[in-house]
């Protein structure tokens, strides 16, 4: 009979840009999220954990590396991890853990070899769409995500519709749920799980490309919550001040986002985290019925926010206000580690910490002296973040400076206004405050000098039988694929 391994299984589920207050567990009432909040109730809520980065790419290879972006170079969303960067799921293979991930990584080369020995990949922008196993499954039934298409790829972005503009691509999918890509990630975790087993430890993270823009979740998700009858989420302004409008429009023109377009954005917006949440229930149930659940650290969390409507915003394209920069984070620990709610500063990359440390690996010490294992006291006295621009955020509990090197920084009292309307940077009361952040921030940056992206599309891949040849045509196909659907 073969030996039961004792190191705990470790279960990620990554959702994509999830607004930190979306869930019932963290106070939201409106929202439906049964399974997460049950999680939760089985261990830690952390509300206040805030990403190194408000983009996808490099807030995820943070999360993977427990570096921050100017350490581990990956500054934007077609970037590549140096070689011998060591990342979690590379340590617990390497320890002798069964490593797979599910749906959306964000990767670059698509199939990286980052330390999973199976990859099963739904993407969404970028070559990912034209490499992965999602896009494949949708060309063989003469399916595609139509409406994600249009709003993930500028060729069919500038044939959009006025109503797409108008709508802020708030849509129903042109897809049924079954053929969803929540759905269909949902199912590749629950096969995966169900295929551990006792004689070695396993790690899953299963990425979810939703509730990422476009606001487009499936029937009968999309009928989920009436528009009407939802309150807007704290934050919300009438119009855009002057200094938000001008950093820049973003991906869509804010001045003509009004209270009823927001609250059909947030209906589905709510749907799409309530599909998540679904799929979650599933994964939990497995893991129960095969009685792993207790030695089991599972993880929920995301990549960064959204505004929501905070400051008149949609997305993530301006400042790094606390709804794009602050994400969910709900741990259930193995075994009986203390529960409830934690309210202390933490960072991403100590999320990465404590998967190392959980699995009873060494974390490595080179360049990793920043993070920390998480537990019921855990916190820091200040979290940092950057963006590739110049603009950098130093958060304490009650003040955080929004420096920008091109931009106006700014400067809240966050225990006078949480909502950081109010900037306070020349104000003469905090000037003591002010060069205390800005000496933080230096101290911060003082070895680590403003880095180039490192891009290797031709870096190291996984093999398997999913993972596409380099040198054949199937970009191509797949590209003509869906310019032909597209047209149709």
């Amino acid at each position: 009979m073969n030996k039961k391994y004792t190191s705990p299984n470790v279960l990620v589920i990554l959702a994509d840009e999830h607004r930190w207050d979306c869930l019932g567990a963290c106070g939201n009432t409106a929202i439906m999220t049964p399974n997460i909040d049950a999680l939760a109730n089985d261990g830690m809520v952390y509300t206040n954990c805030f990403a190194t980065f408000p983009v996808c790419t490099p807030s995820r290879y943070s999360f993977l590396t427990g570096l921050y972006v100017h350490q581990h170079l990956g500054w934007t969303n077609e970037s590549t991890l140096p070689a011998g960067i060591k990342t979690f799921p590379r340590i617990l293979k390497d320890a002798g853990y069964k490593t797979a991930c599910v749906g959306k990584m964000h990767f670059m080369p698509t199939y990286a070899n980052y330390g999973f020995d199976r990859m099963m990949l739904a993407e969404q922008a970028g070559p990912g769409r034209l490499d992965d196993d999602y896009h494949r499954y949708l060309k063989v039934r003469g399916l595609l995500d139509r409406v994600d298409l249009v709003d993930q790829v500028a060729t069919f972005r500038a044939r959009a519709t006025a109503d797409y503009f108008a709508n802020f691509g708030t849509d129903v999918s042109n897809l049924a749920d079954e053929h969803y890509s929540t759905t269909w990630i949902g199912d590749r975790a629950c096969e995966e799980i169900g295929s551990w087993d006792e004689t070695c430890a396993n790690l899953l993270v299963a990425g979810f490309i939703k509730p990422h823009h476009p606001f487009d979740a499936p029937p009968p998700w999309s009928d989920m919550y009436d528009p009407e009858k939802l309150e807007l989420l704290p934050g919300w302004t009438e119009q855009i001040c002057q200094v938000d409008n001008a950093y820049g429009i973003g991906y869509f023109d804010f001045m003509r986002l009004t209270e009823t377009s927001m609250k059909k954005i947030l209906a589905q917006y709510y749907a799409s985290i309530t599909q998540i949440d679904h799929h979650v229930g599933r994964m939990i149930d497995i893991l129960k019925d095969k009685g792993l659940y207790d030695n089991t650290l599972v993880i929920y969390t995301s990549d960064h926010g959204d505004y929501m409507g905070f400051h008149h915003l949609v997305l993530k394209s301006n400042y790094m206000y606390d709804p794009v920069i602050k994400v969910p984070l709900v741990i259930k620990f193995p075994g009986s580690k203390p529960r409830g709610l934690n309210e202390n500063l933490v960072s991403n990359i100590d999320i990465t910490a404590t998967i190392i440390d959980t699995a009873d690996c060494q974390i490595p010490q080179d360049r990793w002296h920043l993070v920390q294992p998480l537990d019921d006291e855990s916190g820091r006295d200040v979290v940092f973040a950057e963006k590739d621009n110049g603009d950098y955020m130093v958060r304490t509990m009650n003040r955080k400076l929004l420096f920008s090197q091109k931009k106006r920084s700014q400067f809240f009292d966050l225990d006078q206004d949480p909502l950081e309307n109010n900037d306070v940077l020349d104000d003469p009361r905090y000037e003591t405050d002010v060069e205390r952040m800005k000496a933080l921030l230096f101290d911060w940056l003082a070895f680590s000098a403003r880095s180039q992206v490192h891009v290797d599309e031709k870096g190291p891949v996984i093999e398997g039988d999913n993972v596409p040849p380099r040198d054949d045509d199937h970009r191509d196909r797949m590209n003509a694929w869906f310019h032909a659907i597209m047209d149709l």
